[in-house]
């Protein structure tokens, strides 16, 4: 059995409420998860982006590059989740 999840960039959970909260509940919020977390040892010969592309990227390695979308973006709706 694998237990282990596959990678995801974003990833939810929706915080603990106690019933006695006088508070509404929050729902469901976000978080990201970069990708050298789930690499474990940097493999060798792994694809670089030209010393150029690498700087607007900000990582020299392609496996590495992460892209960040605000989930709570403009509109009310995430894109995951």
């Amino acid at each position: 059995m694998n237990s282990q999840q596959p990678f995801q960039s974003v990833r939810t959970y929706i915080p603990p409420r106690s019933p006695f909260d006088p508070c509404p509940p929050i729902g469901r919020k976000f978080y990201s998860t970069p990708p050298h977390l789930f690499l474990g040892v940097q493999p060798p010969d792994l694809p670089q982006f030209s010393p150029a592309e690498a700087l607007r990227k900000g990582t020299l390695w392609k496996v590495f590059a992460d892209y960040y979308e605000n989930p709570y973006r403009k509109g009310g709706k995430p894109r995951h989740g």
